[in-house]
């Protein structure tokens, strides 16, 4: 009597599975720490690739094809364009990082996508399969990346007139990183939406991007490209103006004892 009272469903089971019984939120938990894990990583190398590599490719383009810029669009506005377009460039390359991005976001929103297999068993099991959506990906990541850093460059040129960017104050530095971040959240949002919409879905699944919007456009209207945009500002939003205003105050901080 006190066996069914106690282990329900499963008296009649192995010692081992009454035992997990009673601990009914263990496999839950462990999926959590699978999904804040992947989240961790994914995050982590992000940041380092975006904002430890758009310097190179901002110098590079100074070297290169300054001039360029300058001609093109003005001095001052030609070298926040040089700015803007080096972070679209990295942008798109971040798209190397999709596979960590399409398991973080399968685990937190899809967990069925697993179907009891762990992440290593998946990524052998779908192999470059791992990278569909990357077309998508890098749409989203170029307007978006090119608004972050084009978003800052032009408030510290025309809010603070500065000529060197990198002498901004750590104040000037995080309004900067305000204007960027909230300009790249609301540009890549259609996009955004289109992108998690392809992760979101099971493996096996065939359905393509544009079949998505088409759904998107037919079912729900044009509104529905900017869904979840207000929350994303204010969960988003300070996660990345923090981690931006970080990297744009320490880097030359670094630069310069370097």
């Amino acid at each position: 009597m006190l066996n069914n009272v106690i282990f329900k469903d499963k008296a009649d089971a192995a010692v081992t599975r009454k035992l997990t019984s009673l601990f009914p939120g263990l496999g839950y938990a462990a999926g959590y720490k699978a999904s804040a894990l992947l989240d961790l990583e994914y995050i982590v190398l992000q940041r380092i690739y975006k904002y430890g590599g758009q310097p190179f490719v901002r110098d590079y383009l100074a070297l290169h094809h300054g001039d360029t810029f300058d001609r093109t669009f003005g001095k001052g506005t030609g070298k926040a364009m040089m700015s803007a377009t080096a972070g679209s460039l990295i942008g798109i390359g971040e798209i190397i990082l999709l596979p960590l991005d399409v398991l973080k976001i399968k685990r937190q929103t899809n967990p069925e996508a697993f179907r009891g297999r762990g992440v290593f068993r998946i990524v052998a099991d779908e192999g470059l399969g791992l990278y569909r959506g990357a077309g998508w990906t890098a749409a989203r990541n170029a307007p978006g990346s090119f608004a972050l850093f084009g978003g800052s460059a032009f408030a510290k040129e025309y809010l603070y007139k500065l000529t060197d960017y990198n002498t901004a104050t750590w104040a000037q530095n995080f309004v900067a990183s305000i204007a960027g971040a909230s300009a790249s959240l609301i540009v890549s949002a259609p996009l955004d939406v289109i992108k998690t919409r392809i992760q979101n879905r099971n493996f096996d699944n065939p359905e393509s991007g544009f079949r998505i919007v088409g759904n998107m456009v037919r079912n729900e209207g044009l509104s529905s490209f900017f869904k979840g945009l207000t929350p994303k500002l204010l969960m988003t939003g300070p996660k990345l103006v923090f981690s931006f205003w970080l990297a744009q105050t320490l880097i030359p901080a670094f630069n310069k004892v370097l």
